[in-house]
């Protein structure tokens, strides 16, 4: 997520990007390891289960039912989390490395590929089993803080280009995970609420066209969609992306940070919360996993395979691969100075699909503790295999001078 500094013109909006970035990673690994102590020791565990379901009221959707601190966290505040994606989003295609076809054509073709090919490994392993099929989007997923947060422990043994192919592929992946969410997670419609949410799309379209400059009203309509996209089945947090993409923005050439853009103050201003604060709480509230009574037989599960090796091994065949055949084929160019074998390194460190992944693992299996807990344990060891791969590989690999 970019963030160039407010009030002062960065000297880089990448090294700003990619600092800022990196210790958003570094924190959410934090809030993991943290969520994962306190789950599992005896003094504890208790008080964090407690906590995360306790109801804080009120009733904002029948469905739901009373609100609870893991409900705001996850259907309130990671709405604020897709908020700031969106604005990355239409800022890249406006204003940014999207811009123009000819930057869109490696990312995308990695990105789509980097998707597909791990849903595909998946559904190979999960079989014909309907209980666990619904769960074939978990892997195609990557974690762009976590990545960019392990790139940086590397430091200079990773050129500049390849955080930026990472930075721009995750973005793509950020928007197919969107439609993924608005598409196939899904299922029962509430007819008003959906109309209320028309409504207030319609506003916030009406306030664009006619060129309103102010933030503030496309909040205030913003969060009457949020609650409207809430009661209506379809996953609240979309809510976010469509405002983003009704907030104006001007286009700045070389001036990222320019102020007298309303999508680039937003993002400004969200970017610190959504990475210091909303991320690694995602983090905590959802990556607790209690090891004690866990039979280490589950990592033979059908669904806990499926996900570490659709991060694991689909990932970097998808990514790599997509890359590879756009190369070899004359669609796109490689990036300069980044060897073959750095890319290799990239597209492992790609599998890390955590906070994404354990958001459409609960969407994929709503009330099924069991499966839940089975998403967790594959998304945390695919993640973290792929972490290790794509650290060790990028160690080890020579850099290209020039």
């Amino acid at each position: 997520m970019l963030s160039p500094t407010i009030g002062r013109k960065p000297l880089s909006a990448l090294r700003a990007f990619l600092a800022g970035e990196a210790v958003g990673g570094i924190v959410l690994i934090v809030a993991a390891v943290l969520a994962l102590v306190i789950a599992n020791l005896p003094t504890t565990a208790e008080w964090y289960q407690h906590t995360l379901h306790a109801e804080t009221g009120p009733v904002l959707a029948r469905a739901l039912g009373p609100m609870t601190v893991h409900l705001w966290i996850n259907d309130a505040l990671m709405a604020l989390f897709f908020l700031l994606v969106g604005l990355e989003i239409k800022r890249e295609f406006v204003d940014g490395r999207l811009a123009s076809w000819d930057r869109r054509r490696l990312p995308f073709i990695a990105a789509v590929a980097g998707m597909v090919v791990p849903a595909l490994v998946y559904l190979a392993i999960a079989g014909e089993d309907p209980a666990i099929q619904r769960g074939w989007a978990i892997p195609a997923a990557t974690d762009i803080a976590f990545a960019i947060g392990v790139l940086a422990l590397l430091g200079s043994r990773v050129p500049p280009a390849l955080k930026l192919l990472l930075t721009t592929v995750a973005i793509v992946d950020d928007m197919g995970a969107v439609a993924i969410i608005a598409l196939a997670y899904t299922d029962h419609m509430n007819v008003i609420g959906l109309a209320g949410a028309a409504l207030a799309a319609t506003v916030l379209y009406v306030m664009n066209r006619r060129d309103v400059m102010a933030l503030w009203p496309y909040l205030l309509v913003g969060a009457a969609l949020w609650l409207f996209v809430l009661q209506s089945g379809v996953h609240a947090t979309i809510a976010g992306v469509v405002v983003a993409a009704m907030i104006p923005v001007k286009p700045t050439p070389g001036a990222p940070d320019a102020m007298d853009s309303p999508l680039h103050r937003l993002e400004h201003a969200l970017h610190p919360w959504v990475a210091y604060a909303i991320v690694p709480l995602f983090a905590f509230a959802n990556a607790g996993v209690p090891l004690g009574g866990v039979d280490w037989a589950v990592l033979g599960e059908p669904l806990v395979l499926a996900i570490v090796a659709g991060l694991f091994v689909g990932k970097q065949i998808g990514i790599f691969g997509g890359i590879w055949g756009a190369v070899r084929l004359g669609i796109a160019r490689k990036p300069h100075n980044v060897t073959w074998l750095q890319l290799y390194g990239m597209a492992l460190v790609a599998g890390i699909g955590f906070t994404m992944s354990l958001f459409i693992g609960g969407l994929a299996f709503p009330g099924d503790a069991a499966l839940v807990e089975q998403v967790k344990i594959g998304v945390l060891v695919g993640s973290l295999v792929s972490a290790i791969g794509g650290f060790v590989i990028l160690s080890l690999a020579p850099r290209k001078r020039g």
